[in-house]
């Protein structure tokens, strides 16, 4: 494991206050970082939104994703048994026999994951989402990469928290709303690049994120001009950062 990367990952997700903290940007943040530190092949996340109904997040690639969206979409899987319970759940061997969510191990089969870990997103009681591991070879987690994933869900957890500590409840609670829906325009951005360059909502999505990050923007506030005509093309030059 590269244990500089595992650091560094731990001070990112503590480093909540500042200014211009971005919710989602800091959720792909851990779902990028889960898969580059653990035996992952793919990672989402899910949170509860203001009305605690459980929204997609993060993931790390658009399968991953969309077996996010399926699992909330048909009431069964194990992000939602985790959320619920508070607990970790494993499931080793999705093609396997006598499936406790039988749709669900369909769909992620078909997507070509075998194996699934799921770590709940809590503090003491209260728990506000899951971090879902997906594997493609069917088998048991190792348990020390576990110990590490629930160590990042549990300090994103807090980071999370915290926000809502300093920016007081009703305030944190709009702002998580607002995240959750600027998914939406971010979607209709993959999308609408996909097409244009005709490449996957992977790439597509990469490279919005890629050009926010070094145009110091936000990344829903370039899918959003994006989406509404006012980038003409992409990627439009690039600003640099300015220097330290």
């Amino acid at each position: 494991m590269d244990t500089e990367l595992l650091s560094d990952t731990f001070v990112d997700l503590a480093d909540t206050m500042v200014a211009d903290f971005d919710v989602i940007d800091f959720l792909h943040m851990l779902t990028d970082r889960s898969i580059r530190l653990l035996a992952a092949s793919a990672a989402g996340v899910v949170l509860a939104d203001p009305r605690g109904e459980l929204r997609v997040a993060a993931a790390s690639s658009e399968e991953a994703g969309l077996l996010e969206l399926f699992q909330l979409q048909n009431d069964q899987g194990p992000c939602l048994e985790c959320f619920r319970t508070g607990q970790p759940v494993t499931a080793a061997d999705l093609a396997g026999p006598d499936q406790r969510w039988p749709r669900f191990a369909h769909a992620a089969t078909q997507s070509g994951f075998r194996a699934v870990h799921a770590l709940p997103m809590r503090l003491r009681d209260q728990v506000i989402g899951a971090l879902n591991l997906f594997a493609a070879a069917p088998g048991p987690f190792d348990q020390a990469d576990l110990r590490i994933g629930q160590a990042l869900a549990d300090v994103a957890t807090i980071g999370l928290l915290q926000q809502r500590t300093v920016r007081r409840r009703e305030t944190i609670a709009e702002q998580l709303q607002a995240a959750l829906n600027s998914r939406v325009i971010i979607e209709q951005a993959k999308g609408k690049l996909a097409e244009r360059l005709s490449i996957d909502m992977d790439r597509a999505f990469t490279m919005l994120r890629d050009y926010a990050r070094n145009s110091n923007q936000h990344l829903t506030d370039v899918a959003r001009d994006f989406v509404g005509g006012a980038t003409a093309e992409f990627p439009p030059p690039a600003r640099r950062r300015p220097s330290s």
